[in-house]
């Protein structure tokens, strides 16, 4: 699994969902669902990302944003609109009040709003999890991203809503493959700007000696990989790949190696029935003692403590 797998592998784990939003003015709903990430693409009319701490942003049809959470915010058709509308912790829509909205407010499959034919239309699609490997992209991004209609053109869009309101056999996996792909799109996209900072270790995967390398680690951790041995499959001499490879990432190849083993043990550790020892071989650690030495020197908590946090 690669780090642009890594964005879907934590959420996924308690899925996604998918909805159309369709709203006439005066509109605005407080978001306060704690999700960490959310898409949101305009399909029609205009919509206004208000976060508590930072500029508002106007979406425009084929826009895309990704809200990275859990800091709430508001979406509406006026960046002043006062709030109508709550979605909560749970994913559950309430009026300010606490009244529920959601049976009042349902315009058919996976469509929510205020008016039938009202004027803005939002697909929004929120993940419901986040993980260890994904974050390691995610912290690289802004609190709120922002790709215009005119500096990216994705097909997925108009697939997208076209596909969301149909209710066929299977509709659903195809929504959430979709969804994938337009966050990794909209993350490469974010990245390919001009001055973007994306993270050293994704800038390397670019180049044709450490990107192989980066590759080769991410892809099978569990391998008893060495500087030589990674030098080998890269083509390169051992001294030549550890001064690449830290110029470019910013770390040695078998730090870079420790960190990618330890993100993707504390994700498979929040599955209910893996025990540390099927963990720590998965990852490429002889046992558990070895997994619980190296996860405290580089969390400061046992493998153990760091599951029980996460329930």
């Amino acid at each position: 699994m690669d780090a642009l797998a890594g964005l879907l592998d934590g959420p996924r784990a308690k899925g996604a969902f998918l909805l159309r939003m369709i709203m006439e003015p005066p509109w605005s709903v407080r978001i306060e669902d704690e999700a960490p990430i959310c898409l949101m693409c305009v399909t029609a009319g205009e919509a206004w990302i208000v976060p508590d701490t930072g500029e508002p942003v106007l979406l425009r049809p084929g826009d895309i944003a990704i809200a990275r959470g859990p800091e709430p915010y508001t979406v509406a058709d006026t960046p002043d609109a006062p709030p109508r509308a709550r979605i909560g912790p749970d994913g559950t829509c309430t009026t300010l009040s606490g009244e529920p909205l959601a049976q009042s407010m349902r315009l058919g499959v996976r469509t929510w709003g205020n008016a039938p034919d009202g004027g803005t239309t939002v697909l929004v699609g929120t993940y419901l999890m986040d993980g260890e490997v994904g974050r390691r992209l995610l912290d690289a991004l802004p609190g709120l991203v922002h790709l215009p209609a005119e500096v990216w053109n994705c097909p997925l869009m108009p697939f997208l809503d076209e596909e969301i309101s149909r209710d066929e056999p299977g509709q659903s996996v195809v929504l959430d493959r979709v969804l994938d792909l337009l966050l990794i799109a909209a993350v490469r996209a974010w990245f390919a700007r001009p001055g973007a900072e994306a993270p050293a270790w994704y800038r390397a995967m670019g180049d044709p000696v450490v990107g192989r390398a980066l590759r080769l680690l991410q892809n099978d951790p569990a391998h008893p990989w060495t500087v030589a041995s990674l030098a080998a499959k890269a083509g390169v001499s051992r001294a030549a790949l550890a001064r690449r490879f830290t110029a470019l990432v910013g770390e040695p190849p078998m730090a870079y190696l420790t960190g990618w083993r330890i993100a993707l043990a504390a994700d498979l550790l929040r599955e209910p029935d893996a025990t540390v020892e099927a963990v720590a071989r998965r990852v490429g650690y002889s046992g558990a003692f070895a997994l619980s030495a190296a996860f405290k020197r580089v969390r400061g908590i046992s493998p153990q403590e760091h599951r029980a946090a996460r329930e």
